[in-house]
């Protein structure tokens, strides 16, 4: 194991170190050391007042709207005559980096874009707006973008648990006088279990980490109003040559996501770590 554990202390643990111990330090070009200073800007600084906020948001919306869609489709699309189709659709975007699919939201969502130019064609004119432009409105129309291109890994997970299911589960429910949504409830989600799991997993440190497709459609603006913790660590670190600041919310986001990430399995995981 000796060559792994090189690798992951060499690409892993040694930068968070030294990015813990960069934290603690001031951005002059002396770099005193300055204590709390830099994580004390999150009780300060409006801007990342904000962040947390939206990455809150984005927390909660690419968690649940890939978990609900996910679900649905996949159990829409398990049988029937073009379930394949469906899928292949649903799926595809899931192939796209980030950055294509902002590239394609983008499109979409501008001010002479084509979601404004639908409603005017429908005389709808009263609903156009810059979908981008006002808080909150812009983090969850990104939001939506995101589950659209999240949705396809959810669905492909949910689907391999579904025709995991042992049939004839379904069948003696059924004989049991069970109703569809009865055996949904009591039968199929309970198997699904496991896949829940990973799914929500992945969803929640997708979206605190979420970075490309923010940086893409708004780069954290109008000002700073769409940024979330990773926007803000690249923009303090690299944009304001601020590398303590940067470093301080890198540490704060890393924690957030290894509690979380802990706290979910821990509650989720049996004892057998099913």
């Amino acid at each position: 194991m000796a060559p792994a554990v090189l690798l992951v202390t060499l690409f892993l643990l040694a930068p968070f170190v030294w990015t813990v111990y960069r934290s603690f330090f001031s951005d002059t070009r002396t770099s005193p050391f300055s204590w709390f200073d830099n994580y004390s800007l999150f009780a300060s600084d409006p801007a990342l007042s904000r962040s947390i906020q939206n990455t809150l948001m984005w927390v909660l919306g690419t968690v649940a709207l890939p978990f609900v869609l996910g679900l649905a489709i996949a159990c829409m699309t398990n049988a029937g005559r073009f379930s394949r189709l469906a899928r292949l659709c649903v799926v595809l975007p899931y192939a796209l980096s980030g950055s294509a699919v902002a590239v394609v939201w983008n499109f979409m969502l501008t001010t002479d874009g084509a979601v404004n130019q639908v409603l005017t064609g429908l005389g709808l004119d009263s609903l156009a707006q810059g979908w981008l432009l006002t808080w909150p409105g812009n983090t969850v129309v990104m939001i939506l973008a995101n589950a659209w291109q999240a949705t396809g890994v959810a669905v492909i997970l949910f689907l391999v648990g579904l025709q995991s299911i042992p049939p004839e589960t379904l069948e003696a429910g059924a004989l049991d006088g069970a109703s569809g949504w009865q055996q949904f409830r009591h039968i199929v989600l309970p198997q699904l279990r496991p896949v829940s799991i990973i799914v929500i997993g992945m969803s929640l440190v997708n979206g605190l980490k979420s970075f490309d497709l923010i940086w893409v459609l708004t780069q954290g603006g109008p000002g700073r109003a769409t940024e979330t913790l990773a926007v803000s660590m690249y923009n303090e670190t690299f944009l304001e040559l601020r590398p303590g600041a940067g470093a301080a919310i890198a540490v704060v986001l890393t924690v957030i996501v290894l509690a979380a990430s802990w706290l979910y399995l821990r509650r989720q995981l049996d004892v057998k770590g099913v």
